[in-house]
């Protein structure tokens, strides 16, 4: 006797479901399940959605970020100051500093970190855009590495500092440490030093 399973189209669904980044079989299967039998859900809207931005968003030219034109709202922000330019991993991490609403400057995303074992070098980064960003802007520039504190983005740091010695740039890092709330019996030894480093007048 053979054992009951979806039909074939709802099985093709939850195979594209899981290529979903963090998306496992069985949430698969909810969301499948989900869009088929729930009344709020409506499937048409969300593959056209899909569709809609698959073929109108594009990397902006200059920084990276999601553009739906030549080039994205950030970089055609005349108020945003052109001397403060804060490198970042991904795209998406523009996201949170822009909700802080604390950075008025503008980014630049490199497209990931440098990863040996994971076979990405400093020619698969969007570096080279970068270094003539800073040599168009000819001296009074500061540019803020603010990449993850992991050893591929430590890596990164350091290898962006080296590139952008000589250059007539101020190369800062952002301060990492505690977040708000954690206390200092659930800190590692890294996060305590970056911690201490960062420290300002109080």
């Amino acid at each position: 006797m053979s054992r009951a399973d979806f039909p074939e189209p709802v099985r093709n669904l939850v195979a594209e479901l899981k290529r979903l980044p963090g998306v496992g079989p069985r949430s698969a299967e909810r969301m499948a399940v989900w869009l088929l039998q729930n009344k709020k859900a409506d499937p048409i809207k969300l593959s056209e959605a899909i569709v809609h931005a698959h073929e109108t968003i594009i990397p902006c030219p200059i920084c990276g970020f999601f553009a739906t034109r030549e080039i994205c709202d950030i970089c055609a922000d005349e108020k945003r100051d052109e001397t403060l330019l804060c490198v970042v991993e991904q795209a998406t991490d523009v996201l949170p500093l822009e909700r802080a609403g604390v950075f008025k400057g503008k980014y630049h995303c490199l497209g990931g970190k440098l990863s040996p074992l994971d076979r990405v070098s400093p020619e698969d980064l969007n570096i080279p855009q970068l270094l003539k960003r800073v040599d168009s802007k000819d001296g009074n520039m500061e540019i803020i590495l603010a990449l993850g504190a992991d050893v591929e983005g430590e890596a990164t740091s350091n290898y962006l500092a080296d590139m952008l010695r000589g250059k007539s740039a101020k190369v800062t890092r952002i301060a990492q440490g505690l977040p708000a709330g954690g206390g200092l019996e659930h800190a590692d030894e890294l996060t305590l030093i970056r911690a201490l480093q960062g420290r300002r007048d109080f």
